[in-house]
């Protein structure tokens, strides 16, 4: 019986060390981009720090293939509501282009910070016409009294996103370049035998020192290269989506799935993923879960691309269109629903796709 109790005070124990671990790696992966640097620089600023490099004990090792991009996204700083400022939120429109050809540095100084400029003021400073400085100063004025309506105890928070990282098409296939360098610089490696032999030689609270930096790398390597293979993992996925840009081309995929090929747990998986943005090939910055889209989610996509392209398809058509096309068998009622659930007329009664 004493055993039993033993053996099962082990295992409450090791449970609980299993659960504080993936609470801690959950906590690393909410993060930001932003916080996860600074956390980072304050792990490598610390003198236990310098004494795991000095002894070689621990040593920083390249991601593979690793590369870094400048972020084109327009919409850098600014926190943008569902809807609210269309303008800017898909990253395509004439906005978006005026803000990259006047540069990141003189778009703030010009109209984000409190300068006292004039419209001409703006306009000659970044050899821009007056009208357009006009639109710009209209745009950030509307983009802050958003914000301060949005910071209003009984409105909804925004929802915020930390980009990670950009696709880029190379021969063919889609790759990563990272915005963070700092954080993608490298993976923390530990020479376990380097290790003992320095903190055989350090007093004991120091060795105290040395061994919970360590353990607080080893999370924060877990972060990094949990994204990294999540990243990847979608990027092979997704790969026709990313080279062709069309969206019925995604597969399907759950973060519980995902979760399980990388062998962590699901709460930290969507802590990773919820506040997650990448920049696609096209330019547009989209919420990583774009990625991880619900089978009828990318059923819906197929269903409303197929519509649009054959007005005159019954949704007995549309059912066969989609398996001959995707592979895709649903039933004819379930096509119904689908259509009815993107409000599309019946056949006969859909507009022809406009050209």
């Amino acid at each position: 019986m004493k055993f039993k109790l033993r053996a099962g005070a082990k295992a409450k124990a090791k449970t609980s060390t299993a659960l504080m671990g993936a609470l801690k790696l959950a906590h690393l992966a909410g993060m930001s981009e932003e916080e996860f640097e600074k956390t980072l620089k304050e792990l490598e600023g610390s003198r236990f720090f310098e004494l795991l490099k000095t002894s070689g004990a621990v040593n920083l090792a390249e991601f593979p293939s690793a590369r870094y991009a400048a972020r084109r996204y327009a919409g850098y700083g600014l926190k943008l509501s569902g809807g609210g400022l269309p303008e800017l939120a898909d990253g395509t429109g004439d906005l978006v282009a005026l803000m990259q050809g006047i540069g990141q540095e003189k778009f703030e100084a010009c109209f984000l910070r409190d300068a006292e400029l004039s419209d001409v003021e703006r306009a000659e400073e970044c050899d821009i016409t007056v009208k357009d400085a006009e639109r710009l100063r209209d745009f950030v004025n509307r983009a802050f009294i958003q914000g301060e309506f949005e910071g209003a105890p009984e409105a909804p928070a925004a929802q915020v996103y930390s980009a990670v990282a950009g696709v880029e098409i190379d021969g063919g296939a889609p790759v990563l370049a990272f915005f963070h360098r700092e954080i993608w610089k490298g993976r923390y490696k530990v020479d376990q035998a380097k290790l003992d032999t320095l903190t055989a030689g350090l007093a004991p609270a120091e060795r105290q020192g040395v061994e919970k930096l360590v353990k607080r790398l080893e999370f924060a390597d877990k972060r990094k290269t949990t994204l990294y293979r999540a990243l990847e993992t979608l990027l092979n996925i997704q790969a026709e989506y990313l080279t062709t840009g069309e969206p019925g081309r995604r597969r399907p995929v759950s973060q519980k799935t995902l979760a399980g090929n990388l062998e962590v747990h699901p709460s930290v998986m969507n802590r990773l993923v919820s506040n997650k943005s990448i920049q696609l090939p096209w330019g547009t910055e989209a919420p990583m879960d774009v990625l991880l889209p619900s089978a009828k989610a990318v059923n819906l996509e197929r269903l409303y691309s197929l519509a649009a392209e054959n007005p005159a398809l019954s949704d007995e058509g549309l059912k066969k269109a989609l398996k001959n096309r995707y592979g895709v068998e649903l039933s004819r009622r379930s096509v119904t629903q689908y259509r009815k659930d993107l409000s599309l007329a019946a056949a006969g009664r859909r507009p022809p796709e406009a050209h």
